[in-house]
């Protein structure tokens, strides 16, 4: 049977979230073990602090929503993440760049970003609705040179999420060099767990706790 409640990250990124709803968001994860928290950089400290006497790990976006901030603006952030207690750094690539081909600074930038939080997992978000089969490819493949750890789906502000089709073409395409996390629209058990049967080792949701309720 899948333990559901270990492979979720417990999302919360709107760009209203208070410091109040993080701590619920913490408190939920600590209620129901969830693998992790996904929040945004500014709140990584007080999730780190909520979090410290429990399992729970805190992932840290950098770059998001769009990924077209500068590479060194995104490996500062991803600095301040981990001095702030960040386990995780979930990072979301130069989409401009990768459509227009420019794979060496796609690459380059991911490598800083993983350089610069060492042994700590690179989650990289490629927002697969804005791009084509092709450019998907091409997006887990840089993934993979530059050393990252997954490769995920969707920030869930796009206009299109995680699909089971997205999800088999990534895994296809990382084979056993990455891991796939499956975010955006995963509201409930069954699309989770069909997930997890494709290959998914992860699954980022503002809906863990209403997809534990009803397993």
């Amino acid at each position: 049977m899948i333990e559901l409640n270990s492979y979720i990250d417990h999302t919360f990124l709107k760009p209203t979230a208070t410091p109040e709803e993080i701590v619920k968001l913490c408190d939920e994860a600590k209620e129901y073990n969830f693998y992790a928290v996904c929040v945004s950089s500014c709140y990584v400290y007080l999730a780190a602090n909520e979090l410290k006497d429990s399992e729970v790990k805190v992932a840290a976006t950098v770059g998001f929503p769009h990924g077209n901030s500068s590479k060194k603006s995104k490996v500062s952030e991803a600095k301040k993440c981990v001095k702030d207690g960040a386990d995780e750094i979930d990072m979301v690539l130069n989409l401009g760049f990768l459509k227009s081909g420019l794979v060496k600074s796609v690459r380059e930038e991911i490598s800083a970003v993983k350089k610069a939080i060492g042994k700590r997992p690179l989650k990289v978000i490629i927002e697969t609705c804005y791009l084509t089969d092709e450019e998907k490819r091409m997006a887990c493949n840089i993934v993979v040179k530059a050393k990252a750890n997954f490769v995920k789906t969707s920030t869930g502000f796009g206009f299109g999420g995680a699909t089971l089709s997205d999800v088999i073409l990534m895994k296809e395409a990382v084979g056993d060099k990455a891991k796939v996390k499956a975010s955006g629209g995963i509201k409930d058990a069954k699309t989770a767990i069909e997930y997890i049967k494709n290959g998914v080792d992860r699954i980022g949701t503002s809906s863990g706790v209403d997809i534990m309720l009803n397993v």
